[in-house]
């Protein structure tokens, strides 16, 4: 899939919006100054590295990002109708940790994680049509976007730290003292890191369909070779002239 100049700028725009519309002042004024050093690479960044995952396209990330924002605000509606307790997070904390969860992908500030592949042998065959950025070091995804945030002083409430930390989940073994945990004392007070992480699944299953199912629903069943279709009379014919049971069964499957 690709987006055109047109549409990446209206995803971005559509991003910014949502910063000014539902974060306060203060934190608005210096995450829009943020995004801003970095808008071209930003505007332009793929959701993944390789075409198998998802939103892997120039401007892939900010699609990504605002479903993301999107799904949140649906499942809060959900989960405040089902009965959750409404006072253990905001609806700035919700929108900030959808915002920022995937922020560590962008790289450290200075070095940007992924760069185009010049590789054509994984392009074609792998589908790799990013590589990552070995000049930066390791951190993963959701640490570095605690990181690039706090270091360019912005705010991060505990709930927004919850939030981005485990928006992966269990797929992300780091994650299970916080979820696999039997003693009430030791369970979230909070259910802010559930619902970013079901809208994160929610929106990348969206992007998966989107990408993916047209694909597989043009694709024909290989035909059968005339070969087989001959084996299969032959054998057919050949069982029909056998009288014992016992002979018979033995021979269909051979």
């Amino acid at each position: 899939m690709n987006l055109s100049a047109e549409q990446i700028q209206s995803q971005w725009d559509k991003f910014i919006g949502y910063i000014n519309k539902y974060i306060s002042q203060d934190r608005a004024e210096k995450l829009i100054s943020f995004y801003e050093q970095h808008k071209e690479e930003v505007m332009l960044m793929p959701a993944s590295h390789k075409k198998a995952y998802h939103n892997c396209f120039p401007g892939g990330y900010i699609d990504h990002v605002n479903r993301v924002v999107e799904c949140a605000l649906k499942l809060t509606s959900v989960w405040n109708d089902m009965g959750i307790n409404k006072d253990t997070f905001t609806l700035e904390e919700i929108v900030f940790s959808a915002i920022n969860h995937d922020l560590g992908k962008m790289g450290d500030g200075e070095e940007y994680a992924h760069v185009p592949s010049t590789d054509q042998w994984r392009k074609k065959n792998l589908g790799e049509m990013y590589t990552f950025n070995t000049k930066i070091s390791y951190m993963s995804v959701p640490d570095r976007s605690i990181y690039l945030l706090t270091s360019n002083d912005i705010e991060v409430s505990p709930n927004e730290w919850l939030g981005i930390k485990l928006h992966d989940g269990l797929y992300d073994s780091a994650n299970e003292p916080y979820y696999k945990t039997y003693l009430p004392e030791t369970k979230p007070r909070t259910s802010l890191p559930f619902i970013i992480h079901h809208a994160d699944m929610m929106a990348t299953r969206i992007e998966f369909e989107r990408e993916w199912l047209p694909k597989f629903n043009t694709e024909t069943s290989p035909s059968i070779p005339n070969s087989t279709k001959t084996k299969s009379t032959a054998r057919k014919k050949a069982l029909s002239s056998v009288s014992s049971p016992g002979l018979k069964n033995m021979l269909n499957n051979l």
